[in-house]
């Protein structure tokens, strides 16, 4: 199976050639880009541009982007105003977000990648008609720039009332979008359960986001090595193995494990060790 790290890791510090040498060292071949500011900033040309030269000359490849969720630099913290979401149901607003999705797009033509990542909504929003037309319509000038730039539009579960599984496979279904799924195990974990939500989106699952939890709390936490995780990775990894499918870590910074790469490489060779 393919081994691939989220830039998540670290996403907390700006992405740097120096930690993306550390994961090829480390043997894994491909990572995701965890586009926040200031961790990877789309408008900031000479990052881009520096981290262009890299890939060109290394053989890490880049799988795939996780599209940017708030225009500052705080996680959101600043206000409502920093959120990009699709499902904004003000036209104006709503064009304003695409356009800052768009520049993030944008870097594939300096960074190649495959996929995109997209979330439909925001934690815990409840289901919404008017806000699920909105991010159709938004979905459909999306896909139509990342075509032009050789990216999929993948959509992510996540835990709230319009990207269960369920709710998602739903939503493709009705309107014929040409987008792939993002399976996020430990968002799964914490809604309708990891095998449902695989039952429901598994046809159109082109990558994964693995990670663990409480079965409450979107932790991201080590698989294996996270005290309070349970997710069963025993009767996960052959139903991602059947469809071969990428182990994707998207992992959150632990003061516990002083060695995250080399931790990684643990969890990743745990995993293959399933049967």
């Amino acid at each position: 199976m393919n081994h691939i790290l989220s830039t998540h890791l670290i996403a907390d510090h700006r992405l740097t050639t120096v930690w993306l040498e550390r994961v090829w060292e480390a043997g894994i071949p491909a990572i995701e880009l965890f586009c926040i500011k200031p961790h990877i900033d789309y408008n900031d040309h000479a990052q881009i541009s520096d981290l262009g030269h890299f890939f060109s000359d290394s053989e890490l490849k880049v799988n795939s982007m996780h599209g940017p969720l708030f225009t500052d630099d705080v996680w959101g913290r600043s206000g409502p105003n920093s959120l990009l979401v699709i499902t904004e149901t003000d036209k104006s607003r709503r064009v304003k977000m695409l356009d800052e999705i768009k520049r993030a797009l944008e870097i594939a033509e300096t960074i190649p990648f495959r996929y995109f990542i997209q979330h439909i909504g925001l934690p815990e929003d409840e289901y919404d008609e008017r806000k699920l037309e909105a991010a159709f319509t938004s979905l459909e000038e999306l896909t139509v720039f990342a075509r032009q730039r050789g990216v999929e539009i993948l959509l992510e579960n996540i835990p709230n009332r319009m990207s269960t599984g369920e709710r998602l496979a739903a939503f493709v279904a009705a309107t014929h979008l040409h987008v792939g799924f993002c399976f996020d195990v430990g968002h799964a974990h914490i809604g309708e359960g990891v095998e449902t939500a695989f039952r429901f989106m598994k046809d159109r699952i082109r990558s994964t986001h693995l990670h663990d939890n409480d079965g409450l709390t979107d932790l991201h936490q080590f698989p294996f090595l996270a005290p309070r995780g349970t997710v069963d990775w025993g009767k996960i990894i052959p139903l991602l193995r059947a469809k071969e499918l990428p182990l994707l870590l998207e992992l959150k910074a632990s003061a516990s494990i002083p060695h995250p790469i080399e931790a990684v490489k643990q969890v990743f060779q745990r995993m293959e060790e399933i049967e």
